[in-house]
């Protein structure tokens, strides 16, 4: 989602996977927001998606033959900060290829953030398969306050849209 935002910015993305038939609903999302989305300063790119390909630490611009895969040490620090003093955190999707121990740092960093503003006494609800089992293969499961694996439907829920499920119980 960030490479398909950034490039509706103007921004420089490489090989970076996105959503071209979003971009100029991103684009529109990007002009009513203003700077209330954050978006990634730098990234941890490579030429290959394969384990062991060269790992480089990019700025906001991604190099033609270069493809995101994680955010960088820059966003890392700023993310970090403004997980760690929210009151409220709902994180759907990592941050990168978590799976690949080169790209996991990101979803490592955002994940710990997550758990010490959990311990401070924030509420922290991770939603969607992939964050869960970031959050879970990283021994921080039992630190937040709610997992699901339901990252579509929760956010579907948080819009205020109907959750048949959730309407019948409201009728029991």
């Amino acid at each position: 989602m960030a490479y398909t935002l950034l490039k509706a910015k103007g921004v420089e993305v490489g090989k970076s996977l996105v959503e071209e038939d979003q971009v100029a609903e991103m684009k529109a999302l990007l002009d009513k927001a203003g700077d209330k989305i954050m978006l990634p300063v730098d990234h941890v790119a490579t030429d290959d998606f394969a384990a062991g390909s060269p790992v480089v630490v990019s700025d906001v611009n991604i190099p033609a033959n270069l493809l995101g895969m994680d955010i960088g040490p820059a966003t890392i620090r700023l993310y970090g900060d403004e997980v760690r003093k929210a009151g409220t955190i709902v994180w759907n999707g990592p941050m990168g290829v978590f799976e690949k121990p080169e790209f996991a740092a990101g979803t490592r960093a955002i994940a710990m953030a997550a758990a010490d503003a959990t311990s401070n006494g924030a509420i922290s609800v991770i939603g969607g398969g992939d964050s869960a089992a970031a959050v879970s293969q990283m021994g921080l499961d039992d630190r937040m306050t709610h997992i699901s694996t339901g990252g579509g439907a929760s956010l579907k829920y948080l819009e205020g849209k109907a959750m048949p499920p959730i309407e019948v119980l409201d009728k029991v």
